[in-house]
């Protein structure tokens, strides 16, 4: 790609403050929409069968859509490529809480994956060519602001939901307020457009080999995660017998140690390298799941799931950071690892509640702490040579150096 005239020091620190304003934005809108999944659910009259039948679309829609997201980046440029996906994500809230049945809130909920898919892949590829030009790790603390994001979005839902407001107009008011938000965080970025001599990605392309191995190691994270959301209070409560409150709390706690985890990633990336602290954090998830699985205490369970966020946290923003410099075309290298995260996010619930009925929860996190140990043996994948452009690597085995 090629850059914008000014890259100054000055320039490229407002860049960063600039892609983080949009993963907060684009957090906002996956927090807002999951505190009025009840409401939807009502509204469409649905049963807890047919909810889940329509909530696998989202990541339907974004493993079709994410690999032409590459195609967009290239015509457009990255800067109008975000603008234009970002305010489609955030305008699709709307479309769940309009929708009277099933089969219309699939259509709406395939949409609305559609386009956090592809404006996901736009905004990590050029999060990482905002990276390579300050020539240091900043992949970690954007999906750290991601999660705050989330967190913000779901706690106005939550006053909206227990304010009894119709999710219609909350979803009205949020996207607008995102739509608006979103639109003046992009005025920031970087404005890269592909080399006019590049041959333009096809519309449909498959990602590098490379890239696939890479989304190996980011499948594994991400179903550590989506286990540990959707059922460490289960565990807590039907495993260990804890009361209701504590048991919703590990959640809590859970998301709010990756959401920390992330946003401090970076120092320790620079200090010590994506292969090594991947592999650290596999050490720490391992360590996390067998305190889950060995002990019969809800507060060593409690910690358990806190050291499996902590050692997960940063694997997926350096996930997409390697797969952006492992070929030619990096959105379609991340376009290919996000599909393959978002198909783990997709099948870990209902893997992890498989396993459960077949033996036990007990035996559904041994699962998760096996999948844990393949961060630990897997990590050298995110090892990258030279990036575009010419920058020395920051996201490489050996560590950056220390920077003020």
């Amino acid at each position: 790609m090629t850059g914008e005239p000014d890259l100054s020091p000055a320039r490229l620190r407002h860049a960063r403050f600039a892609i983080a304003a949009v993963f907060c934005v684009h957090g906002g809108v996956t927090g807002s929409f999951a505190t009025r999944i009840p409401w939807i659910q009502e509204h469409a009259q649905l049963g807890a069968g047919t909810l889940g039948l329509a909530l696998a679309f989202p990541a339907l829609g974004a493993a079709l859509a994410m690999p032409l997201a590459g195609r967009v980046n290239h015509r457009f440029g990255a800067r109008t490529a975000l603008r234009g996906l970002l305010c489609l994500w955030t305008l699709s809230l709307v479309l769940p809480g309009l929708a009277p049945n099933l089969w219309t809130l699939c259509g709406a909920l395939f949409v609305y994956g559609a386009t956090a898919g592809m404006s996901d892949v736009a905004m990590n590829a050029l999060g990482v060519e905002t990276e390579n030009r300050l020539g240091r790790s900043i992949m970690s603390s954007l999906h750290g602001m991601w999660s705050v994001g989330a967190l913000l979005g779901s706690a106005a839902g939550t006053v909206a939901a227990h304010a009894g407001a119709d999710a219609r107009l909350h979803h009205v008011v949020a996207a607008s307020a995102l739509t608006a938000a979103g639109l003046v965080a992009v005025r920031g970025v970087l404005d890269l457009r592909a080399a006019r001599e590049e041959e333009a990605p096809p519309r449909f392309a498959r990602p590098p080999r490379t890239a696939l191995l890479i989304g190996g190691v980011g499948f594994c994270a991400v179903f550590a995660e989506g286990a540990s959301l959707d059922w460490s209070a289960v565990y807590l409560r039907d495993v260990l017998g804890s009361a209701a409150g504590p048991a919703a709390a590990s959640t809590t706690a859970f998301a709010l140690t990756m959401a920390l985890a992330r946003l401090a990633g970076d120092r320790v990336v620079d200090r010590f390298g994506a292969v090594r602290t991947v592999r650290a954090g596999g050490v720490l998830a391992v360590a996390g799941g067998l305190l889950v699985v060995g002990v019969r205490e809800p507060a060593a369970a409690m910690a358990g799931f806190g050291l499996i966020g902590l050692g997960i946290a940063v694997v997926v923003p350096l996930a997409f950071a390697a797969a952006a410099r492992s070929g030619p075309a990096p959105a379609q290298a991340i376009a290919g690892v996000a599909t393959i995260t978002y198909t783990s996010g997709l099948i870990a619930p209902s893997a992890i509640g498989a396993v459960a009925d077949a033996s036990s929860l007990v035996v559904s996190f041994g699962l998760v702490t096996l999948l844990a140990c393949a961060l630990t043996f897997g990590a050298g994948v995110l090892r990258t040579g030279r990036v575009p452009g010419g920058a020395a690597p920051v996201n490489r085995d050996e560590p950056a150096p220390i920077r003020p």
